[in-house]
């Protein structure tokens, strides 16, 4: 069980449109500037929402004994959303946002593929 395993993109409260500016470049491959984006948008999703959760999800694993959990509590605590701890659950939100975007798009791309040929314009 990985430390952040309880923390659903679609169920914490953060802005999705926030967490775009990390998932992006991340969908893109480009590590690099979605590393750069969390360290900018980290203390702002906290505060704005992820901090509950995420401190949260930390404490039970805490109390699980999942190996790390203590570690990325305490830095949770000590250094709230400019963590190395908040910018790491950034990113895997981030990634799980991007995998489901791909998700909808190719189902969106089945779903037009099935159309029926009475309707064009929706193909």
């Amino acid at each position: 069980m990985s430390v952040f395993e309880s923390l659903d993109v679609d169920r914490i409260g953060i802005c999705q449109a926030c967490l775009s500016f990390v998932s992006m470049p991340l969908a893109d491959g480009d590590l690099k500037s979605a590393k750069r984006e969390a360290r900018k948008m980290a203390p702002i999703l906290w505060d704005e929402g992820l901090a509950e959760p995420a401190l949260a999800a930390l404490r039970r694993a805490a109390a699980e004994r999942i190996d790390g959990a203590d570690r990325a509590l305490a830095d949770l605590e000590d250094n709230a959303g400019r963590s190395a701890t908040a910018r790491a659950i950034v990113l895997e939100l981030a990634a799980q946002q991007a995998r489901r975007a791909r998700a909808r798009i190719r189902l969106v791309e089945e779903a037009r593929e099935r159309m029926p040929p009475f309707l064009p314009e929706w193909n």
